[in-house]
């Protein structure tokens, strides 16, 4: 999930990443009124270089609260929407030949991108999906047998309808286990909901956003996350939590999943100014990054994973 990062990005200190990162997560706040959690959870994956998949009900701020991170952080953006009848080509670029070069010349397609919108992700078949799996994965993808790497940072939000709508695609486990968190948006309350009744209009918001974090300075702050410490005790309350989800579910948590959990845990302490990981910032991220590993088959599959995750929170001891 994890790669080499690339390129030489300034080093920052503490208190200096801390700032840069709440003016982040407060200029989004004032698109996306009232849903500071679900915005620090989104900022967080983003810092510990993960993928974000969204699943709500159309209409509650999925695309803006993309839309927003994007212009909020000056990166490349690009827009996806997913049908049943998208192809892999139309993803990912494909090779044309070049009568005046005499020779085939590739056409790169909308994921050469920073920040990849993935609209309803579950709309397209399983084979135009599995098309993201080598760019999430490895930020690179193949065509032809030629590998292109994708520009950093790279930044996959995807939006997905409630499986129970018609014209959906589950995501296999495969695809599910590349995104680092899934979240919900949910209403806003009746004060913020008033507050978008009579506010100014998102769009016309989100054109006037000015930069609050360059590429080079996120590159940056990327790069300090895997250096938030981690005590002997706290990755065995990591280990007893991955132990644990063997032990209760017949597809427990992966070692890939204990690596998102940790990184998604050191990207929380550094947005709270710590240097060392708190068993409180791994509780603060886990519903995020565990429910959607913990789904079993079936129609209450979504909820089977949420509570299997608050049960595993509310038994493993915390050290």
């Amino acid at each position: 999930m994890f790669s080499p990062y690339v390129g030489v990005a300034p080093r920052l200190g503490q208190n200096d990443m801390t700032d840069r990162i709440t003016q982040l997560v407060a200029q989004v706040g004032r698109i996306i009124v009232g849903k500071e959690p679900p915005i620090r959870l989104a900022i967080a994956c983003l810092l510990a270089r993960g993928h974000l998949l969204i699943e709500d009900i159309p209409g509650v701020g999925k695309t803006t609260l993309a839309q927003t991170l994007a212009a909020s952080l000056g990166l490349k953006f690009r827009r996806i929407q997913f049908t049943s009848d998208l192809l892999p080509a139309d993803i990912l670029g494909n090779s044309i030949f070049d009568r005046q070069l005499g020779q085939f010349v590739f056409h790169p397609g909308p994921i050469f991108a920073q920040v990849v919108l993935i609209d309803e992700v579950n709309r397209a078949t399983p084979k135009t999906q599995s098309a993201l799996l080598e760019a999430m994965e490895e930020y690179q993808i193949s065509v032809d047998g030629v590998t292109h790497p994708l520009e950093q940072p790279f930044f996959v939000i995807a939006t997905q309808n409630p499986r129970q709508q018609i014209g959906t695609f589950p995501l296999p486990e495969s695809q599910l286990d590349r995104f680092l968190m899934r979240l919900e948006l949910g209403f806003p309350d009746r004060a913020n909901e008033r507050e978008m009744l009579i506010g100014e209009n998102r769009r016309d918001m989100l054109r006037a956003l000015s930069v609050a974090l360059q590429a080079d300075r996120l590159l940056a702050i990327q790069a300090e996350v895997p250096k938030v410490q981690t005590s002997p005790a706290l990755l065995d309350y990591v280990q007893d939590l991955l132990e644990a989800s063997r032990a209760q579910h017949v597809a427990g948590l992966s070692p890939r999943a204990g690596l998102a959990l940790l990184r998604a845990s050191q990207a929380w302490a550094m947005m709270s100014g710590r240097e060392m990981v708190l068993p409180e910032d791994v509780q603060a991220v886990a519903p995020s990054v565990m429910a959607h590993r913990l789904e079993t088959i079936g129609g209450e599959s979504e909820l089977a994973g949420r509570a299997l995750a608050r049960h595993l929170l509310s038994t493993v001891p915390v050290p």
